[in-house]
């Protein structure tokens, strides 16, 4: 006799599997990712589509297969419009989605990741234009940036962001450099004794430092400037770019 678990779980990524099924990825809170099999899913008729759309959160209910997981019964909680309904909301939860499902390895679960995952999505769907100072649609990139920093930290990869970390001053206006390797910031005296480092700026430091304290009110009310905006996609690159390296 097989055994149902029931949980809540974000749909992060499907697969198609032979004529009808699907594999679904779900970020969940009691299980942490499980890949789950949903037979006949892709008929029009499955009692299974309901609660299986991209980003939906939805309560789950499934049994251990043979070889896989398989659903039995899903029931949608929230289906996240406002994300669903504009292009570059959709951009960036498939950039945090991806994120994530690329360095969660196995079934354990992560209240924090959780938590976090939960937050990101519901500021994205709820993110209101008038938000971006000045409107550019662009800058909805900065819950991705919450989401990546955040989720790193979590996962282990923590930063300093406020003292050089080979000779611990404080960091202050100058040429300053970010090394992830290192565990955060150099400053221009001590940038001669590293090869991999990247120049950053101040003010792209101060939305990092905002970004890891978690202060979404403060975020909001941010005037974001496009070489700020550049800079924190090329340090952000940069950064998961090592820990992908070092990951595998």
């Amino acid at each position: 006799m097989f055994i149902h678990y029931r949980t809540r779980g974000f749909i992060i990524n499907k697969t198609d599997r032979g004529e009808s099924d699907r594999i679904f990825t779900i970020f969940t809170e009691d299980f942490g990712k499980l890949e789950l099999l949903a037979k006949a899913e892709r008929k029009i008729k499955s009692k299974l589509r309901a609660g299986l759309e991209l980003f939906y959160l939805s309560e789950i209910e499934f049994i251990q297969g043979k070889i896989y997981k398989t659903l039995t019964d899903t029931i949608l909680i929230e289906s996240f419009a406002g994300i669903r309904e504009d292009l570059d909301k959709l951009k960036v939860a498939h950039q945090i989605t991806e994120v994530l499902d690329t360095l969660v390895k196995g079934e354990e679960p992560d209240q924090q990741i959780w938590q976090l995952l939960s937050e990101s999505l519901k500021v994205l769907n709820n993110w209101k234009i008038e938000n971006c100072l000045p409107a550019q649609a662009g800058k909805l990139k900065i819950i991705y940036y919450y989401f990546l920093w955040n989720f790193l930290s979590v996962m282990g990869y923590q930063l300093d962001l406020y003292n050089c970390v080979a000779c611990q001053k404080k960091i202050s206006p100058g040429k300053i450099y970010f090394n992830p390797t290192e565990g955060g910031l150099i400053c221009g005296q001590c940038s001669a004794k590293f090869k991999k480092i990247r120049e950053i700026t101040i003010p792209a430091v101060k939305i990092l430092r905002i970004l890891l304290e978690k202060d979404l009110a403060t975020l909001k009310k941010l005037k974001l400037e496009q070489d700020s905006l550049k800079i924190l996609n090329q340090i952000s690159k940069y950064y998961l770019s090592e820990v992908l390296r070092e990951f595998k």
